[in-house]
C-alpha cells in the first residue's frame, strides 16, 4: 500500500530548516511521505521530496501567477492527505491552488507565523493584508496562530467554518538553551574575549527595518559613551548590516555596540549574557527571545504582540513603549542599577520559556493533525 503523502509549503527553504524539521520527523515516523515546496538550493532533511518552486514575498507580482500554475500542477497530482503552509504569500498562493484538491479530501492547514496586520500596524498593511487573510480564511480547513492576539482576531473576523487554534509557537530546544552556572558564565566570557565585570546585552535579529536596530543605537548612544563597561552584543546579518555598522560609527559606539555576525554558538552567547533585548516592531512570537530566557536571561523588550505573550514586568523581564526613547531608556537603567533582580527572574525565565518549549509545541500541532488524520491519531 503506498504511504500517504504530506505537503509543507514556505517562501524559503531557511523557513523551513530553521522552525519545521520535527514536524517533518512527525509525519515520517507515521509513516508519511514528506514533500515541501519552497524557493532556495539548501538541502531540507526529512523530506523525501523537495519542490523548487519560485515564492515571492512581496504581495503584487505577476510573478505569482507561475508559482500559482506550479503549485496547482504539484498538488493535483500528488494527491496530499495533508497540506501545512506557512509565511503569507507562499500560504496564500498554496490555499488558492488547493482548492480543487479540498474537494478530493485533502486538509490544509495555515499557520500564520504573525499576521502583518497587527495593533499599530501601518494602515498600508491593514488595507493589503488584512482582506486578503479573511478572504484566504476559508481556503483552509484549519488555521493556527503563535499569540492570542492574532487567534482572537482571525477566530472573530475569519471565515466561520474554519477551525481556529493556538498553539505554544513552534519551540525552543532545551537541550540547547539551558541556564549555567555563575562559574560557567565566567569560562564563556573568557573564552569569547569579554570581562567579568561587562555587563552584557543581547540581541539576536536580522539586521531589516522591523526589528528596530537603528531606535536602539541612537536611544542607548548617551547612556553607552558614559558606561564604557555595557557591551551591546548584535548577533545576526541581513540587509542593513552595513548602514547600521556605519550609523554605530557615526555614534562612536564601535567599543560599545559589537557586531558579532551570524552564529552557530549563539546559545553560549546567551548564557554568558546579563539579559536580552529587542526593540522589535511586529513579532509573531519571538522565538530568540524565548531561547535567551530558557537560558535563565531576563529580557527587556518592546511592548508588542508577541512580546507581552511572555514578557511579565518584575517576573521575566521589562517592557517599554514602542518608539518610546524616554520609556526605552528608563527601563534600560533600571536593568544596569538592579542587577541582583536580573538574577532572581532566571527562574522565572525558565519556567515560563519551559512552556514553549519543542515537545509541547509539536505536541500542539500534532493533535490538530490528529484532527483532520483520525486514522493516526493513536
Amino acid at each position: 500500500m503506498a504511504k500517504q503523502k504530506v505537503l509543507f509549503t514556505a517562501s524559503i527553504a531557511k523557513h523551513i530548516l530553521r522552525f519545521h524539521l520535527p514536524y517533518l520527523k512527525w509525519f515520517q515516523d507515521k509513516g508519511f511521505e514528506t514533500h515541501v515546496a519552497c524557493e532556495g538550493d539548501e538541502k531540507i532533511p526529512l523530506a523525501d521530496k523537495q519542490w523548487k518552486v519560485p515564492f515571492i514575498r512581496m504581495p503584487f507580482s505577476a510573478g505569482h501567477f507561475k508559482v500559482y500554475r506550479e503549485l496547482k500542477n504539484i498538488i493535483d497530482r500528488e494527491q496530499y492527505a495533508l497540506i501545512h503552509c506557512h509565511t503569507p504569500m507562499a500560504s496564500l498562493l498554496t490555499r488558492l491552488a488547493a482548492r480543487d484538491a479540498r474537494k478530493k479530501g485533502t486538509k490544509v492547514l495555515y499557520t500564520a507565523h504573525g499576521f502583518h496586520f497587527y495593533k499599530g500596524a501601518p494602515l498600508y498593511y491593514w488595507l493589503t493584508y488584512y482582506p486578503i487573510e479573511l478572504l484566504a480564511s476559508r481556503w483552509a480547513d484549519g488555521i493556527i496562530t503563535i499569540n492570542h492576539e492574532d487567534n482572537d482576531l482571525i477566530r472573530k473576523q475569519g471565515n466561520q467554518k474554519t477551525d481556529y487554534f493556538l498553539v505554544p509557537g513552534v519551540g525552543v530546544n532545551q537541550n540547547r538553551f539551558f541556564p549555567v552556572s555563575a562559574q560557567q558564565k565566567l569560562e564563556l566570557r573568557n573564552v569569547h574575549g569579554f570581562d567579568t565585570k561587562d555587563f552584557l546585552i543581547v540581541y539576536a535579529a536580522e539586521f531589516i527595518r522591523r526589528k528596530n536596530h537603528p531606535f536602539l543605537i541612537k536611544s542607548s548612544a548617551q547612556f553607552l559613551r558614559e558606561h564604557p563597561d555595557v557591551k551591546i552584543l548584535l548577533c545576526g546579518r541581513g540587509k542593513h548590516d552595513e548602514d547600521y555598522r556605519r550609523l554605530v560609527e557615526k555614534e562612536k559606539l564601535t567599543d560599545s555596540m559589537l557586531f558579532m555576525g551570524f552564529r552557530t554558538d549563539i546559545h553560549e552567547i546567551f548564557q554568558m549574557s546579563d539579559i536580552g533585548i529587542s526593540t522589535s516592531k511586529q513579532e509573531g512570537l519571538a522565538i530568540n527571545m524565548l531561547e535567551v530566557m530558557m537560558c535563565g536571561i531576563p529580557v527587556l523588550a518592546s511592548k508588542i504582540r508577541g512580546h507581552v505573550e511572555y514578557v511579565e514586568p518584575g517576573k521575566t523581564g521589562f517592557l517599554y513603549q514602542p518608539d518610546d526613547a524616554e520609556d526605552f531608556m528608563k527601563q534600560f537603567r533600571t536593568v544596569y542599577n538592579q542587577r541582583d533582580t536580573l538574577q532572581k527572574l532566571s527562574a522565572n525565565c525558565v519556567s515560563t520559556a519551559s512552556g514553549y518549549e519543542i515537545e509541547q509545541a509539536v505536541a500542539a500541532t500534532a493533535a490538530i493533525y490528529k484532527r483532520y488524520l483520525p486514522e493516526y491519531g493513536k
